[in-house]
């Protein structure tokens, strides 16, 4: 048996203020839309991965989400923008990534992140 993909499901009333941050920020597609469920995310192939945490590192509070992406300063920049809070960073951190912490609609924690090349 082998995992084939891993899905975040945030419970929320109104799952249409998901656009803005997940779809117009961060430029996920709509990949599935049945009304009661939206699924934003890439056809692109991407890793597969759980994380377990007792703290977010740099002692910070653990994020409910991280979503690594190619720029993260133009994403932090789009997030600030877009009127999001930001709640840490924008960082370089010791273990080789530069990151922020975003409030999303829903109230979740979210970590946008790059690693250093």
């Amino acid at each position: 048996m082998k995992v084939k993909r891993i899905v975040a499901n945030i419970n929320t009333k109104d799952i249409a203020e998901a656009k803005l941050f997940y779809h117009d920020v961060l430029g996920l597609e709509l990949l599935m839309d049945h009304g009661w469920i939206r699924t934003y995310g890439s056809n692109e192939e991407m890793s597969i991965q759980i994380s377990f945490a007792s703290q977010g590192g740099s002692d910070t509070v653990t994020p409910d989400l991280s979503i690594e992406v190619d720029d993260v300063d133009a994403a932090f920049e789009r997030m600030k923008n877009a009127g999001f809070t930001i709640e840490y960073g924008l960082v370089d951190e010791p273990w080789g990534v530069r990151r922020f912490y975003v409030r999303d609609p829903f109230g979740k924690l979210v970590n946008i992140l790059a690693h250093k090349h």
